[in-house]
């Protein structure tokens, strides 16, 4: 009776710390990371100064939600075969998300440059005169969504290699 709790705990163990083996998971989240630093170095290059809130920040060159969701598909085709319905959903996903970030979420911080301007343009005893800025970094051109997807499976298939080169 000992051995099989001790067995159960194991395999139960074993499967909580599978997370840190996943390698669609492990690709997406190294692919999100390097497309975060890629554009502390991308601001730094342009302006000439280092902006930490670009580690966390949305928009900028590379996409990071393309890289991750890019990284994600690319791994599980790799992983379970691009004919399989798990790629079919990654594939799905990558792809609303992409048309996402170049359509609705750059229109969107278009349209917060233009109120922020004119929102400035107020006079100061207007309600409104003091209110912040709207954030206006939020989408992507498509440019930054064609290197977030191309960083993204440079990502999945390093890492795939990897893999396979440390299980042979």
């Amino acid at each position: 009776m000992e051995e099989s709790t001790a067995t159960a705990t194991a395999t139960s163990s074993t499967r909580y710390f599978s997370i840190f083996t996943n390698y669609p998971l492990i690709s997406a989240v190294t692919a999100f990371t390097i497309a975060q630093f890629i554009k502390l170095f991308t601001s730094w290059y342009r302006e000439r100064r280092w902006d930490l809130k670009q580690l966390i920040g949305s928009g900028g060159m590379p996409s990071s939600h393309s890289a991750t969701v890019t990284a994600l598909a690319v791994s599980i085709g790799l992983q379970e075969g691009f004919g399989g319905s798990h790629f079919a959903i990654a594939l799905v996903l990558a792809s609303v998300v992409m048309y996402d970030a170049t359509g609705v979420r750059l229109h969107a911080g278009r349209q917060a440059e233009v109120l922020n301007q004119i929102v400035y343009e107020l006079p100061a005893e207007h309600p409104l005169a003091e209110s912040r800025p709207l954030r206006e970094l939020l989408g992507h051109t498509p440019p930054q969504v064609v290197a977030g997807g191309m960083l993204g499976s440079v990502t999945a298939v390093t890492g795939y290699l990897f893999t396979r080169i440390a299980t042979s």
